[in-house]
């Protein structure tokens, strides 16, 4: 089977007690949550076998964390290269919890990284996506498995669907207002041109 690119999310949820300045002398953000699971279908049907996640996270703590090059984007790319101009943030541990793949995370201070240090510091709820290179295999029902050629390329941080395969974004019309919503949105947007007026002195998103 031809392999193509995988894209799996969902909710990341840190530790309250997790999200601290200032480890071992670093002034960055640290997150730590559920980064992926294994042996379960997740939103789209998809699962990942136990032993095909393990020998790919296995590699990438020998590979991308021990080098310090654990880097991920804040919203992905439909693609399979990491770019470094958009790097959010740098996975510095990976463990297991039954069949939760657990993760702590360093926000970095780039332009993405403060959006999403804002983000984590006024509760806005984020998604983990994670990126890799794969094909599947049918099960019937809508369900796939997949195979033993995946290769585990990073997690990016992405914004979260409100249930599986939907997203809740501002519509033109008053069709499901929602006053919460909206005002979520709101809030999001006044963060994010914060950063961007404080950096670039240039408001564009008012």
């Amino acid at each position: 089977m031809a392999q193509k690119l995988l894209i799996e999310y969902s909710v990341f949820t840190p530790k309250n007690t997790q999200i601290t300045e200032g480890i071992a002398g670093s002034k960055n953000m640290m997150v730590e949550g559920v980064v992926q699971r294994a042996e379960e279908f997740n939103h789209n049907g998809r699962r990942y076998p136990f032993e095909i996640l393990k020998r790919e996270v296995d590699k990438y703590i020998g590979g991308p964390i021990a080098e310090n090059r654990a880097l991920g984007e804040l919203d992905h790319p439909e693609s399979s290269v990491i770019n470094l101009k958009n790097a959010s943030h740098n996975i510095k541990e990976l463990y297991w919890d039954g069949n939760d793949l657990m993760g702590k995370i360093e926000v970095l201070p780039t332009p993405s990284g403060n959006i999403l240090r804002e983000l984590f510091n006024n509760a806005i709820t984020v998604g983990i996506s994670s990126r890799g290179m794969g094909s599947v295999e049918p099960l019937g029902e809508g369900r796939v498995e997949v195979q033993d050629d995946f290769e585990l390329l990073c997690w990016d941080f992405v914004s979260t669907p409100s249930t599986h395969g939907a997203f809740v974004r501002p519509v033109g019309l008053n069709e499901g207002y929602n006053p919460k919503t909206v005002t979520k949105y709101k809030r999001l947007n006044e963060i994010i041109s914060d950063i961007i007026c404080t950096q670039s002195g240039i408001c564009c998103l008012r």
